[in-house]
């Protein structure tokens, strides 16, 4: 998603670049969804995570968990000022 969007929180604005879904139904996925989650931030330094949400949902067979994750670009630090004479 390369289009940035922005919701309220309270009284401030928060800047969103994009999100991420991440989802599993089966057992063996849900356990390993932490490491593929990780792995991910992990991938894109480049991108800071604001925000997230949980979702857990079943039916008689299924168990699904999905975690969504909300992100923008990382802002540049600025360079440290030097005091001028």
């Amino acid at each position: 998603m390369t289009q940035a969007s922005s919701s309220v929180e309270g009284n401030a604005v928060i800047e969103i670049t994009g999100i991420k879904v991440f989802s599993a139904t089966k057992a063996r996925e849900r356990e390993r969804l932490g490491e593929h989650i990780t792995s991910w931030i992990h991938e894109n330094p480049a991108l800071e995570i604001i925000d997230k949400i949980v979702t857990q949902s079943s039916d008689s067979e299924f168990h699904c968990l999905t975690i969504t994750l909300f992100y923008r670009n990382r802002r540049p630090r600025s360079a440290p000022t030097t005091p001028r004479a």
